[in-house]
């Protein structure tokens, strides 16, 4: 034991206490605290705490010396030292705790003793005197036992000091203390979670070379760092040591192996080590699986995970819900939704539930590809998996309805999302918005465009779009530019569906030069027109007549890259046909099948229409023969197109044998061909046969609708059977259909015809009540007053459709002039006209004529010349020479 004072020489002074008796009164001081903290009967708080002569005295050489006399009582010794720490604050030195450490480690008292050492560590002494210390303590105590350091090895490792923890495990191993083998493999771990590998491998060296026999453990670290550092030879070669070395084999390692395997991309190799466990004596756990699962989705082979989940289920093993989530998250992505969905059905008769997002992706790829069912149970049976629906399952359910036209319960939706509390945004209010648009509900579109503002919340371009779509779909325009200016203003900026969206009414109202210059804009605001861009302009400058202009657009869309398809190529051929180029419609279609395009049904009408437009029914018959060598095949829109021709050209043989061939390809008739050709007998005459075809439409199941019916009713009024034809209007009743302005129409002519005009203008009162009168119905009455010789009466009708809202158009006009014209009295005639012109009425070419016919016939030729001259600055050279020889053959 060492001397509490050391002296170089004894003092003279006899009064000076000698080496001996310091000692001996040192020692005396140990007893008494000794004595003290062994009985029992009295309080430490008392005789330690409470008594200066002990407090103010006690040094830690004295702690240390009590410890070692209680080496018999470490639980005694604990308390002790507890107490001058809690009590006296007292700073105990290194000695203490490891003398301490020690005896309770021998006393098997491990826990005290490691918290021990977690409160030195929190001191941060020095590793290698804490060493020292408990080496010193280790040879006072006579402990047989190592493990105090071990101890302090886990100390600093869950401080997290790894670097101390090796330094003292390197100390103790060249020490030779006895370090167990599994403190070697939680510093090799701890070394891996601070990515020290190079440490991990010469940790494990050094084992090798102090003849320490690595276990499990550190086999399995070292292939997780060969892992890590993707050296899968060396991982390799680890794991067959460990089975040659190793008594005992673990599955751990193994999970180790397949997850190095798997991060590097080799899950073929992964999945066959776990298929090798069973001759190993092993069996895959729920880590093998979850890891195979894992690496095989992230690698593309989702067919092969979900094997291995049905597999790991057979087997009564939980998957967790991150492998459940994955798997489903991968047959989703690979467009397996139904399987995905199937799979969530099966996890959830075992209460597995994947992840929230894992749901809402699942349901609106589901609701994406039309399983609205599947997506709609999902949705309902989230609360009964304990998931707490957020914003985006009912932004996803809200788009579901909207999508199918379920605005209703759309609406019921978005009220429950609001009642819960969930944060709405802009998403479901763009769904609602888009869907009343879509379904011509302007005015709940706009309400919902208001909600959003009242509830602070910013439209963004699609919620914009969408509404200014819809203004555009009903024609009101200034609306929809209304919209696009004050979304400008807001600086949201717009896209090119918002672009497309106005130029597609611009062209859809002939207001090609606006659309040209909103088409340029696009480019001021950085957006490419699309595809859909270009056919929305082919489409307009066609029906405009400006072909060659369409056809720069098609060479410009084709220099950007962009690729042409039916809707661009259909307008082409269309344009074509209208202004007479057939055979430049025909040579368009035979280059692009020259350069491997595949027209359509679409384009194919198209040019059919074109040939039977001008009657060249056998040419048109031609294109079809071809068209369906080239794998085009009929439709019914193609043969309605011949029947047309057929039609046009009073050709009845031809008309039956295309019927025939119709039924001989199993293409049904529909009603607008029955129709077609039952307005064909009624406007022959033969309303007999008319009917037998109403017979047999009816006996195809294809019902005839209100066209058919009108067709039928005007046949039958011309035909002076006007019972039978009010007995046709009640059977359109009694089959749900309204008469319509031409329904009626067909009865007015008939009575005008026939000069009964009070009847016919009793009739025309009861339109105005039904608002259907227009100014075709006005017209006829006009007719009908001017054939009875009632100009004045036709004259004030044209005062009485003003009032009533409607403009007279140039046949109103015509009609009042020519018959003035007949009369002689080329004042109110050219009165009229005057006034058509003041209204911005544009003559035609029926107006010109008989206008000029009037004034030949009443021998004002200069007049005559005046307006022949005025034709032609406005009206075809070839028409108008046309309609004024007829006039100057008919004077």
């Amino acid at each position: 034991m060492r001397p509490f004072l050391r002296l170089s020489r004894p003092l003279q002074n006899p009064n000076f206490p000698t080496k001996t008796a310091i000692e001996d009164r040192e020692e005396g001081f140990v007893k008494i605290l000794h004595e003290v903290i062994r009985d029992k009967s009295q309080s430490w708080r008392t005789s330690i705490a409470g008594t200066p002569f002990i407090s103010s005295r006690l040094r830690p050489l004295h702690v240390e010396r009590v410890l070692l006399q209680t080496l018999d009582d470490p639980k005694l010794a604990l308390r002790f030292f507890n107490f001058l720490g809690l009590h006296l604050r007292f700073h105990h030195s290194l000695r203490s705790f490891s003398l301490l450490v020690h005896s309770l480690a021998n006393a098997g008292h491990l826990w005290p003793a490691s918290s021990l050492l977690q409160t030195l560590v929190s001191r941060n002494p020095d590793p290698r005197e804490v060493l020292e210390s408990l080496a010193w303590a280790r040879a006072e105590c006579r402990a047989t036992s190592d493990l105090g350091f071990d101890l302090l090895i886990q100390a600093y490792l869950q401080s997290e000091r790894v670097f101390d923890a090796l330094k003292v495990l390197r100390m103790s191993v060249n020490r030779g203390f006895d370090i167990k083998i599994a403190t070697f493999g939680e510093v090799m771990n701890g070394l891996i979670k601070i990515r020290k590998f190079d440490l991990v491998v010469k940790v494990f060296a050094e084992m090798v070379r102090f003849s320490v026999r690595p276990d499990l453990s550190a086999y399995t670290a070292l292939v997780r760092v060969f892992c890590e550092l993707k050296d899968l030879i060396s991982a390799r070669e680890a794991v067959r040591q460990s089975e040659i070395n190793c008594c005992e084999l673990s599955v751990v390692t193994y999970n180790v192996w397949i997850h190095g395997l798997c991060r590097n991309n080799r899950v073929f190799e992964a999945v066959e080590v776990k298929e090798s466990l069973e001759g190993k004596g092993l069996k895959a756990d729920s880590v093998t699986y979850r890891t195979l699962i894992l690496g095989l989705c992230k690698n593309g082979e989702v067919g092969i995970a979900a094997e291995l989940l049905d597999e790991m289920l057979e087997l009564g093993l939980s998957p967790s819900v991150a492998a459940c989530s994955v798997v489903i998250e991968g047959l989703r992505r690979g467009e397996k939704v139904v399987e995905a969905y199937e799979l969530v059905e099966k996890l959830g008769m075992l209460k597995i539930v994947p992840t929230l997002f894992s749901y809402n992706a699942l349901m609106n790829s589901l609701c994406k590809n039309g399983k609205f069912n599947e997506g709609e149970s999902l949705f309902s049976k989230m609360r009964m998996m304990g998931l707490v629906a957020n914003d985006v399952s009912y932004s996803i359910m809200i788009d579901s309805f909207c999508k199918r036209g379920k605005l209703s319960e759309a609406v019921c939706l978005l009220g429950r999302m609001n009642e819960c509390g969930l944060k709405t945004t802009d998403h479901p209010y763009s769904s609602l918005i888009d869907a009343h648009c879509k379904l011509g509900k302007l005015r709940e579109a706009e309400g919902f465009f208001s909600e959003m503002g009242s509830r602070g919340l910013t439209p963004s371009v699609v919620t914009y779009t969408s509404l200014i779509s819809g203004y555009c779909k009903e024609g009101d325009l200034e609306s929809a530019l209304k919209l696009y200016n004050e979304m400008v203003e807001k600086g949201v900026s717009p896209n090119v569906y918002t672009f497309t969206a106005l130029i597609g009414e611009y062209c859809h109202a002939n207001m090609m030069d606006e659309a040209d210059k909103l088409f340029g804009d696009m480019v001021k605001h950085n957006l490419k027109p699309s595809e859909v861009t270009y056919n929305v302009m082919i489409d307009g400058y066609c029906r405009e007549g400006n072909i060659s202009r369409a056809f720069e657009l098609l060479d410009e869309m084709v220099e950007k890259g962009l690729l042409p398809d039916t809707y661009t190529y259909r307008p082409l051929i269309t344009g074509l046909c209208m202004s007479g180029r057939v055979s430049e419609a025909r040579q368009l279609v035979e280059d692009l099948h020259e350069e491997k395009f595949r027209l359509n049904e679409m384009c194919l009408s198209a040019l059919l229409y074109g040939y039977c437009k001008e009657g060249k029914v056998e040419e048109a018959r031609d294109v079809c023969k071809v068209m369906v060598e080239r794998g085009v095949k009929m439709d019914v829109v193609c043969y309605g197109v011949l029947v047309y021709g057929v039609l046009k050209n009073h050709d009845r043989e031809a008309l039956f044998s295309l019927l025939q061939e119709m039924f001989n390809k199993g293409v049904k008739i529909d009603t607008v061909i029955y129709t077609s050709i039952i307005d064909m007998c009624c406007k022959a005459g033969n309303v007999k046969e008319a009917f037998l075809f109403l017979n047999k439409m009816i006996g195809d199941d294809c019902l005839p609708n209100v066209e058919t019916y009108n067709v039928l009713i005007n046949g039958l009024c011309k035909a002076d059977s006007v019972d039978t034809a009010g007995l046709l209007c009640k059977e359109m009743l009694i089959r749900s259909f309204c008469p319509n302005e031409v329904t009626y129409g067909s009865f007015l002519d008939y009575l005008s015809m026939g000069g009964n005009m009070e009847e016919a203008l009793k009739l025309h009162k009861v339109m105005l009540e039904e608002l259907l009168a227009n100014t075709v119905t006005y017209n006829i009455l006009i007719k009908g007053f001017c054939r009875s010789g009632r100009t004045k009466d036709a004259n004030d009708l044209l005062v009485e459709m003003d009032s009533n809202g409607l403009s007279p158009d140039c046949v109103s006009y015509s009609t009042l002039i020519h018959e003035y014209c007949r009369m002689g009295d080329l004042r109110e005639a050219f009165k009229l006209w005057d006034i058509m012109l003041e209204r911005g009425l544009k003559p035609d070419e029926v107006a010109y004529s008989l206008l000029i016919r009037g004034c030949c016939v009443n021998g004002d030729m200069k007049k005559a010349f005046e307006l022949q001259d005025e034709m032609r600055k406005t009206i075809n050279w070839d028409v108008c020479d046309s309609l004024i020889s007829a006039s100057v053959v008919t004077t």
